[in-house]
């Protein structure tokens, strides 16, 4: 093989190297900062053990926000219609936080709590979120059928 394309198949297998590297580092980069959006029911059935850090919504229950005397740590139940898991968030909280809000926090799973590094309340009641939306009236839709099934086994 004579020395020009000998060098320019070098040149080309550098280029074709150096962008496979880039895209590898691409997926890499853009796979550690999704944030996947759960509902306490979702994360219950298993569904956020692979995630590092998830996003989890739904809604405050009534009477659950319980706020430390001396610090800033607060502890509230997140709800939805077919679970509820306990959140641990140390911060200021948004001001439109309260029972029955619409809540969606950022963090990761310690045992069977969520640890919230960030939390955000809804600002509004006719705007929700559509991953939140969609999992939520899925969370319904299962609800609707189970009850379904348990008042047919209860008929005669």
């Amino acid at each position: 093989m004579n020395p020009t394309p000998k060098r320019r198949l070098t040149i080309v297998l550098l280029i074709l190297a150096a962008a496979a590297i880039a895209a590898v580092l691409v997926v890499v980069a853009l796979q550690n900062n999704m944030n996947y959006l759960l509902t306490p029911s979702q994360v219950q059935s298993g569904e956020a053990g692979s995630y590092n850090t998830f996003r989890l919504g739904g809604m405050v229950k009534a009477g659950s926000i319980q706020r430390s005397n001396d610090s800033l740590k607060v502890t509230f139940t997140v709800v939805d219609a077919g679970g509820a898991m306990p959140v641990e968030y140390t911060g200021i909280l948004p001001d439109l936080f309260r029972d029955n809000q619409s809540v969606i926090a950022t963090g990761h799973m310690d045992n069977a709590h969520f640890i919230a590094t960030e939390v955000l309340a809804k600002h509004d009641e006719t705007y929700m979120p559509k991953e939140l939306k969609d999992a939520m009236a899925k969370a319904h839709a299962n609800k609707k059928i189970e009850d379904a099934a348990a008042a047919q086994d209860k008929m005669p």
